[in-house]
């Protein structure tokens, strides 16, 4: 039970590819990121990521209208029908082709998907009770090359298809009489989008060559004929004897043909090309990537290759914005109900942005690291996280809306290593273009940059529990410098390492540093000794890294030979070794030519973290799995796969037969490449992405692992982005000396015969967070006292720990209060002699009473200001305003505002 930890986050992630979709309210946005689904909530700005996942990348989307269900579809065109309410699978489906869009009818019953040149139109599920959720109604044929986008008609009659054949073909969903198909030209390129206006066929075309077309159709919606019934009965029978012949059935086919003869188009539905519009100015050249329209205000958003986008008001195509948001492609445009919100997604920077056009501000502004991130730490109380990445930037998360709130760019090249002080309020950054430099998060200011008298590329960094010593080792001069905070002076040297630094901890308990190197050695510097060397630990394999127990009483090294070995550092002597190699389980790359079995014998694990408690270990490196060993027995607990997403390299253990042919991998083929003369060579040792290949795949791996201070949750940095694992205290139960008389009817009889302790220890004992949370609220207020002090002290921290969790969900902000600070005031002198192990407890608390006191503080200031502001305009009225009287006596409107602030106060107390 203590290592349930389930995936319940990413981070560092927001948008890959694939199309947005706002929900039907328009409040939140449904983004793809990798094989996963996020949704941000924009008014509560809180950002959730559902626990499924799809095999590969997943590249479409599609919403049903009343918001209940998501179907997902990835490269393949393996599809997952979701519930968006109950966030789990529902059913499982398989198109066999890649499907390049699919779209709900706007009244729910059916949906279009699009795969190679033709469209197929589906039941959509959860309207009847189905064993198959996805049933075929109808194909349609009519496109010569791949289809690329679809739209609705209001009234779900009719559905337009556009294909990169450079024509539009407007089908009906039932078969009309006078409208079966009608196929549109007058492009020069592929069709990016298609749109019908508001309760019309009216229909807009737009291609990649940024042209728009506007056809006009002589009939109104109201005028589609349905089809006669012997006509519809004999169409009927014909497809009924072809699917005799079928083992399943097919549906209906509609066959369009691009030039019809003229008996087949008499007395039909016909379009007209009224207007030809081009977004390019006269010699400018800018691809047309992504569009959206919202049929209410008429308003046309389009996305360029070049970052641009414009926003035109149709059918008179005026211009109202046109907007840079990054020199990267737009991928993706879409447009809540209201019409007042817009989404852009930039996959080549992962970026996400939500744009008010009428005010002209973001929403929503995310963007993820660029290239992959390196490391990670949590701040002191657990409520943000810092990562640092390839790309030189440092970026600051907050746990609970899962939103990066600041970015710092000051590094000019990638950052290897991050740290948190322990005030919380200073975060240190080491990077290769040689600079240490620490960042202040009141003010979100660089006030420091630490550098070497020659320069050298660090790549690992510490800082003492105090945070006023710095400490960072260098890749090339073998050297440890150390620093002071106060002063950003030079305050050392330490030479004596004959291989570039992997790796320093120091100790939080004592004023020692340990180094770790590729020379096979991990060294003991004493502070208070003018830096002596203190101990030399001497290793069989290279050192990678190297991390105290939260104690400081324990020593965990990683080497390259795939162990881990712990030590008491005191006396330099070995405690123990885990042999972890083959716990990594390795996959193997596509391009590999050995084994995963062979591969795994030169891995190793590059990160380590040792749990709150120092009682587990948890291990990470360039595999799917990250491991968890009780350090006392060292055994493998427990092994969580990260990933299952087959879009990156190094996930299968095998190579897939399949994709061999007699020259080799298919993967060797590089995509694009072959209307090129010559052979692009590939840069040796390049492994996060080689310049020559037009398509590499990322390999899984994990970089950084650290646990939260609170011990509810630990991080890791992998491909996929930040994610981050907790326990989930509402599915266990895990009973505490639990006895044959602790039922739910015995524990509300002792709370009704108002023994409050004895009811809150049976409480404890069965363990259900529902039942402890009843028994505690049913405690008066006044009793609070006389309980707490009555609690054995075995249960105090359980009470303890149940307060912490409660306050992030809990609306009786001021009886947890209470119970909190008598718990404290009356147990604080025995809690302290077990604080070593208390302390996640008390973090996670003291987490949780901050982010309600930010919140408060917050709201009280707000009604302070507006009280006064209320107060002055109720004195300035029915004053005459002479020339004489220039103000108020400010003393006594002062005086009046603090009184006033203080019945406030104990206004909101009393609640």
């Amino acid at each position: 039970m203590k290592f349930a930890y389930r995936f319940s986050s990413l981070l560092g992630t927001v948008y890959r590819r694939g199309n947005l979709s706002f929900t039907r309210d328009g409040s939140a946005l449904v983004s793809p990121v990798g094989n996963r689904i996020s949704v941000f909530d924009l008014k509560n700005n809180k950002c959730e990521t559902f626990p499924l996942a799809t095999r590969l990348n997943i590249v479409c989307v599609g919403l049903s209208p009343d918001g209940s269900l998501a179907i997902l579809i990835d490269e393949e065109g393996a599809a997952l029908l979701v519930s968006l309410i109950g966030k789990c699978v529902i059913h499982h489906f398989y198109f066999h082709k890649p499907v390049h869009s699919v779209s709900f009818s706007p009244d729910g019953k059916k949906f279009v998907i699009t795969k190679d040149n033709v469209a197929l139109m589906y039941h959509a599920p959860g309207r009847t009770r189905e064993f198959n959720a996805f049933v075929l109604d109808k194909t349609y044929y009519g496109p010569y090359d791949e289809t690329t986008c679809i739209d609705w008609t209001d009234d779900s009659k009719c559905f337009a298809v556009g294909s990169k054949d450079m024509s539009t073909w407007v089908f009906g969903a039932e078969r009309w009489a006078n409208l079966i198909y009608y196929s549109l030209g007058g492009h020069k390129d592929v069709i990016v989008a298609c749109f019908f206006e508001e309760n019309s066929l009216d229909l807009y075309t737009i291609s990649q060559d940024a042209a728009l077309c506007v056809w006009q159709c002589d009939t109104e919606l109201d005028g589609l004929k349905p089809m006669p019934p012997k006509d519809a009965a004999r169409e009927k029978n014909a497809a009924k004897n072809d699917e005799e012949f079928l083992e399943e059935p097919k549906g209906e086919e509609v066959h369009g043909k691009a030039n019809p003869n003229e008996r087949e188009t008499r007395d039909k539905v016909k379009y007209s090309r009224v207007a030809k519009y081009f977004f390019n100015k006269e010699g400018d050249f800018n691809n047309l990537t992504a569009a959206a329209y919202h049929k209410k205000t008429h308003l046309l958003v389009t996305g360029f290759a070049s970052g641009i986008f414009h926003l035109h008001e149709l059918p008179d195509f005026n211009l109202i914005h046109s907007l840079s948001i990054s020199d990267q492609r737009i991928a993706s445009i879409s447009i809540n109900c209201t019409g007042d919100w817009i989404a852009f997604g930039c996959s080549g920077l992962g970026q996400l942005l939500v744009w008010e056009w009428q005010s002209e501000s973001y929403v929503l502004k995310q963007q993820g690291h660029f290239n992959s991130m390196v490391s990670l730490a949590y701040s002191p109380d657990g409520q943000y996280i810092v990562t640092g990445g390839e790309d030189g930037k440092v970026k600051v998360w907050n746990t609970s809306s899962s939103f990066c709130f600041v970015t710092f760019t000051e590094h000019t090249s990638g950052v290897t290593a991050v740290t948190f002080t322990s005030n919380g309020y200073v975060i240190l950054s080491a990077s290769l273009d040689g600079t240490v430099r620490a960042f202040d998060l009141h003010r979100y200011r660089n006030f420091r940059t630490f550098t070497s008298p020659r320069p050298s590329q660090f790549s690992c960094l510490a800082v003492d529990c105090s945070g006023e010593i710095v400490s960072a080792g260098s890749q090339d001069s073998f050297e440890i410098f150390i620093w002071s905070m106060q002063s950003g002076r030079l305050l050392d040297v330490l030479s004596g390492h004959e291989g570039p630094i992997s790796s320093l901890s120091f100790n939080p308990m004592k004023c020692v540093l340990a180094s770790g190197s590729w020379d096979k050695t991990v060294k003991l510097w004493d502070m208070l000794d003018s830096w002596r060397t203190k101990e030399t630990l001497i290793l069989n394999s290279d050192v990678l890294v190297v991390a105290f127990r939260p104690d400081g009483k324990e020593l965990a090294v990683a080497a390259l030979n795939g162990q881990i070995t712990f030590w008491d550092h005191e006396n330099a002597v070995q405690t123990g070794s885990i042999e972890g190699r083959h716990d990594l389980q390795m996959g193997r790359k596509e391009l590999d030519k050995i084994t995963a079995k062979q591969a795994a014998k030169g891995k190793s694990f590059t990160t380590l973290c040792y749990s709150a408690d120092g009682q587990s270990i948890l291990a990470g490196g360039l595999s799917k799995f990250v491991c968890i060993y009780n350090v006392k027995e060292q055994i493998l607990m427990k092994k969580f796969e990260i990933s299952c997403n087959f879009s990156l390299d190094a996930m299968e253990e095998y190579l897939d037969r399949r994709k061999m042919t007699e020259f080799g991998s298919m993967a060797l083929i590089d995509e694009g490449a072959g209307g090129e003369d010559g052979v692009a060579i590939p840069l040796p040792g390049v492994k996060t992405g080689d310049m020559s290949y037009r398509h590499f795949k990322p390999e899984i791996r994990v970089t950084c692992l650290r646990f939260s201070p609170t011990g509810r949750s630990w991080a890791a940095t992998t491909t996929e982005g930040l994610l981050i694992y907790s326990l989930d205290s509402g599915l266990i139960f895990d009973p505490f000396e639990l006895d044959i008389d602790v039922t739910p009817s015995n524990i509300r009889k002792t709370l009704h015969q108002k023994e409050y302790t004895m009811a809150i220890i049976m409480a404890f004992k069965l363990n259900e967070k529902k039942l402890i949370q009843e028994v505690i609220e049913a405690v008066p207020s006044n009793e609070v006292d006389v309980v707490c002090s009555s609690l054995p002290d075995l249960y105090v921290e359980k009470v303890l720990e149940f307060l912490a969790s409660a306050f992030e969900i809990s609306c009786h902000l001021e009886f947890y209060l209470i119970w909190a600070h008598k718990l404290l005031m009356l147990h604080g002198q025995k809690l302290k002699t077990r604080s070593v192990k208390l302390l996640p407890v008390i973090q996670f608390l003291q987490k949780s009473i901050q982010r309600h006191f930010e919140d408060v503080s917050k709201l009280c200031e707000w009604n302070i200001y507006n009280i006064k502001y209320a107060l002055a305009i109720s004195q300035q009225r029915g004053m005459k305003r002479l020339a004489e009287e220039t103000s108020v006596d400010e003393e006594d409107l002062d005086s009046d505002s603090d009184y006033l602030m203080q019945e406030v106060h104990k206004d909101n107390f009393s609640s």
